[in-house]
């Protein structure tokens, strides 16, 4: 421990853990606190990585990418046990864990573990079952300490039949039936998982508008999909209560609706909404005040109402990504320590719904243009239409791009289908720097490729451009939205 550290974090979730990293690059004295044993904080533990990973498990012990396109069907040679299931989980949160911990070892910053919490705007007091409390000192603070899931009153969350979106990753056995509460990312994520493994789902909203920020017609063919994999919505509806009884030897939990109705199944997950991991840090010693969801405010440089305290990440709400915390920890340190070439971070990212299948977006939607009453161009280019969305057997993937009627410049990507948000950077790109459909039509890619949708999209908006009709309309059953 040293006497006084450029820069303490508490937390060393995706925020805390890059500016940690950033930090200590730049050769500054960098002490990282973590109540939890093992480093990652949400994005590597009980969020973004495990939920990922079990995605790709629920597809590859399903086959559901893979059924009818080679002649036989690949069937497990033995029923499927939540231990397959949650085998590779660990073993991808595990490694990324220890890489964390390397990385930060050898850009040699100092780790503490133990609950961290505020003396003073410079003294942090670090505390861990069985040990003395310990004071850290430093010039800068950053409250990198993400969320928790939000638990409502009348839910007896158990973490064996009724979970929330931390206790779900632990479950000991494979329901035949599940009840999931919020149809946003994390519930939607979860139903499409469950629904491959053939567990009957119920999706409970209480509105019928979700995932606004997808694309109408994108979110209407997801929904399809989801229904035809077996998922039924239940929308507008909330939970009054949820109740677990025994019942010929079987645990049964009951949701009760506002409707009246009654749902019982064999699991229940409650996945509407989450707060932020303010609580303990004393937050009254240096004047900070959460909001009525514990989340801090920060301005455009990550600072706190204290000058030397910053938060970044899922402390500070929205849009509370993965990827958008890492930066917005680095643009923070950026600021502390006066450095250079990551000052504000990009106002177009992309978003990623990892359900199956994927959904992606980065700029505007046609919902959006229509707001703004901004005139566009719709180009579409479908996953069957291109030879590698044959050789994948894709049915329903689509590509399709926004774009300005005069200049032709690309004002939103949005792609639904196979390695969807791996596909979206391109798309990232083309919003950000504005590039025109004819410079993206006039680009050689790789055949055959799913970045071949980009050209064909692109072709579809000169051709309109030059007064044609598209080459592809949105489907009937989502046309209009």
């Amino acid at each position: 421990m040293k006497p006084f550290y450029d820069l303490i974090v508490i937390g060393s979730g995706p925020a805390g853990e890059k500016a940690a990293a950033m930090a200590a690059f730049y050769g500054r004295n960098v002490a990282l606190v973590e109540k939890e044993p093992r480093l990652g904080g949400a994005g590597t533990n009980t969020g973004t990585l495990p939920s990922k990973t079990l995605k790709e498990t629920a597809v590859f012990l399903s086959g559901a990418n893979d059924r009818g396109l080679f002649g036989v069907e690949r069937r497990p040679e033995r029923t499927v046990e939540v231990k397959d299931l949650l085998f590779r989980k660990n073993t991808v949160t595990t490694n990324q864990a220890d890489d964390i911990r390397r990385t930060l070892t050898i850009l040699k910053v100092d780790i503490f573990t133990g609950r961290g919490s505020f003396v003073d705007a410079h003294t942090v007091k670090v505390e861990a079952p069985g040990g003395a409390p310990v004071l850290l000192k430093g010039e800068f603070i950053l409250i990198a300490t993400g969320s928790y899931p939000y638990h409502i009153p009348g839910v007896p969350f158990d973490g064996k039949h009724v979970h929330d979106s931390d206790t779900i990753l632990e479950i000991d056995h494979i329901p035949e039936s599940i009840v999931i509460v919020g149809a946003g990312v994390i519930g939607c994520e979860y139903a499409t998982v469950f629904a491959a493994l053939r567990t009957r789902v119920s999706l409970i909203n209480g509105h019928c508008d979700f995932l606004t920020f997808i694309d109408g017609e994108v979110l209407c063919i997801l929904r399809r999909e989801m229904e035809r994999e077996g998922v039924r919505f239940l929308m507008p509806n909330r939970a009054e209560g949820v109740s677990v009884c025994q019942e010929n030897g079987r645990t049964v939990v009951t949701a009760h609706l506002t409707d009246g109705t009654a749902i019982e199944a064999d699991m229940f997950l409650y996945a509407a909404g989450r707060a932020g991991g303010t609580g303990g840090l004393n937050l009254e010693a240096v004047g900070l005040k959460p909001n009525p969801r514990q989340l801090l405010e920060v301005d455009a440089e990550f600072r706190t109402a204290v000058p030397n305290i910053f938060a970044a990440g899922d402390v500070i709400g929205f849009p509370a990504l993965a990827s958008t915390s890492m930066d917005q920890g680095r643009v923070a340190v950026t600021h502390m320590f006066g450095l250079h070439g990551l000052e504000r971070l990009d106002q177009n990212f992309p978003m990623g719904v990892y359900t199956i299948p994927e959904v992606t977006c980065v700029g505007l939607t046609e919902e959006d243009a229509k707001k703004k009453n901004q005139p566009y161009l719709v180009g579409r280019a479908w996953y069957k239409d291109v030879p590698r969305g044959r050789i994948i057997g894709s049915r329903f993937g689509l590509l399709k791009i926004l774009a300005d009627p005069e200049s032709l410049a690309v004002i939103g990507v949005h792609v639904i289908g196979r390695i969807a948000t791996e596909l979206v950077h391109f798309g990232l790109l083309l919003v950000e720097e504005k590039i025109s459909a004819g410079r993206v039509a006039s680009m050689v890619y790789n055949q055959p490729t799913l970045h071949e949708l980009y050209k064909i999209a692109a072709f579809d908006i000169m051709r309109q451009k030059q007064g044609l009709p598209p080459i592809s309309t949105a489907p009937a059953d989502c046309a209009g939205l």
